[in-house]
C-alpha cells in the first residue's frame, strides 16, 4: 500500500512540476525587442450624415490622442517590447482611427435607452524597421465596451470611452506580441 501511495505522490509531484506548457513569453524573434508607436491619425469624417444604414453618429475630437497614449502605456505595462524613438525601434506601429459607434443594446419600458455598446475601429500596420517590411496589417480592428446609463453599474459616456480605448489598446498589444 505504501508503494502505491508513494507512486501516486511521485506522479502528482511530477505533474505539478511539469505544468501545462503555458508561458507569458512573447513570440517575437529576439532582434525585435523595441517598438515606436506613431501618433494615430483621426480619419473620421465628422460631416457624414446620419442615414438608414447608420442611425447614430458619434464623433469625439481628440480620441486618437487617447488611443495613442493607451497603446504606448499598454506596451510599457506588457514589458515585452521597449517603447523607443523611431530611429532606435525595431518595429513601427502605425494606426488611424476610422470609426466610432454607440449602439443601443436595451431599452426601458418607456423606450429610453438603458444600455449601449461602444465600438472603436482603427486601421493598424506593423512594420519591421530593420528592413522596412510590412509585417501585418489589420483593417477595422475593434475595441469595445458595453455600459448602462442608470442603476448601480452605470457609467458615464467618458468612462465608457476610456474602457473601450483601453480594450482596443490591450488587443493591439496582444496582436503585436502574441499573434505571430
Amino acid at each position: 500500500m505504501k508503494r502505491v501511495m508513494s507512486f501516486f505522490m511521485i506522479c502528482s509531484l511530477m505533474a505539478a512540476c511539469a505544468g501545462c506548457g503555458y508561458t507569458t513569453a512573447a513570440l517575437l524573434p529576439p532582434e525585435l525587442d523595441s517598438i515606436y508607436v506613431e501618433n494615430f491619425a483621426n480619419e473620421i469624417d465628422p460631416t457624414r450624415e446620419v442615414s438608414n444604414r447608420r442611425p447614430t453618429y458619434s464623433y469625439k475630437p481628440g480620441m486618437e490622442v487617447d488611443i495613442t497614449r493607451a497603446v504606448i502605456d499598454g506596451f510599457i505595462y506588457d514589458r515585452h517590447l521597449d517603447v523607443v524613438n523611431e530611429k532606435k525601434a525595431a518595429l513601427i506601429l502605425k494606426g488611424a482611427l476610422v470609426d466610432f459607434q454607440q449602439l443601443p443594446l436595451s431599452y426601458s419600458k418607456g423606450d429610453s435607452i438603458v444600455e449601449f455598446r461602444m465600438e472603436i475601429f482603427v486601421d493598424i500596420e506593423l512594420y519591421d524597421n530593420l528592413n522596412g517590411e510590412l509585417m501585418w496589417q489589420e483593417d477595422r480592428f475593434m475595441g469595445q465596451t458595453s455600459y448602462t446609463v442608470s442603476g448601480p453599474n452605470a457609467k458615464t459616456e467618458s468612462q465608457a470611452i476610456a474602457a473601450a480605448v483601453n480594450d482596443l489598446a490591450q488587443r493591439i498589444v496582444e496582436r503585436t506580441v502574441e499573434a505571430w
